[in-house]
């Protein structure tokens, strides 16, 4: 190919196959490494035509290795801003199954490569659901290419507002989870609360055994009524993604 500038298709190579190593989806462990890699290489051929010449003769040997660990950097840090909704459904799953006693039989995520609970799961293909047939990742592949007008082949690099920028992510994923656990934190108070009423004036009552039943019941009362709340609620979280991903290379490509 006639033009074809193998330096630049080497740099967005690396930054595209560490975004795809967190990717939401795609960086299942079911999902092949090959494919992946394909994807990536894919996605370098197209997109750096785009870019001006990356010049890397004139760089040395340390000088090359910096810019392509930079690549890697800022491929890391975009999939962790698309990812991040997904940890904060883990979390929830994990907390609404410790309130309706399901914390016990955990199962297999084929999506996240760990064992998850089975609150977890439902929230994790109920957003991947969501996030498939809203065509989130041709947006955050069109962020992606679109992540070189503001962070451009070797502008990446640590800032003090890349991580306050990265902390609040974080806070607002322990934040999100709460929000999405609390219907079940409130009823499982409630159920605790009435049983421990139950117990001083029945005596002979097994608190434990009979709150143990009813409480899940309640549980699952609860998540049928509310499934379409949680799903409307993660959606709004999910289409915000392509905006994260742009915000956080700015904030890379801010020195």
């Amino acid at each position: 190919m006639i033009g074809f500038d193998y330096g630049n298709w080497l740099m967005v190579f690396l930054r595209a196959s560490a975004l795809l190593t967190v990717f939401p989806l795609l960086s299942a462990r079911n999902f092949p490494v090959q494919l992946r890699l394909a994807l990536g290489m894919l996605l370098a051929a197209l997109v750096s035509p785009t870019l001006p010449p990356a010049h890397l003769g004139a760089l040395s040997l340390t000088g090359l290795v910096g810019r392509m660990a930079g690549e890697v950097l800022a491929g890391l840090a975009l999939g962790f801003a698309s990812r991040i909704v997904f940890y904060a459904l883990d979390m929830a799953g994990a907390l609404i199954a410790n309130e309706m006693g399901l914390n016990l039989p955990a199962g297999v995520n084929p999506f996240a490569d760990a064992q998850n609970v089975a609150p977890g799961l439902i929230l994790y293909y109920l957003a991947a659901m969501i996030f498939l047939s809203l065509d989130l990742h041709h947006w955050l592949l069109l962020g992606f290419q679109r992540s070189y007008t503001v962070l451009p082949v070797g502008g990446a690099g640590m800032s003090e507002a890349l991580v306050v920028d990265l902390i609040r992510r974080t806070n607002e994923t322990f934040g999100l989870a709460i929000r999405l656990a609390a219907p079940f934190i409130g009823v499982s108070f409630i159920v605790t609360t009435v049983f421990s009423v139950l117990g001083r004036a029945v005596s002979q009552m097994n608190v434990f055994s009979e709150m143990f039943a009813i409480r899940t019941l309640a549980g699952l009362t609860v998540f049928g009524l509310s499934c379409q709340l949680l799903a409307q609620h993660i959606m709004n979280y999910l289409r915000r993604l392509p905006e994260d991903v742009l915000s956080v290379a700015q904030l890379l490509g801010a020195r």
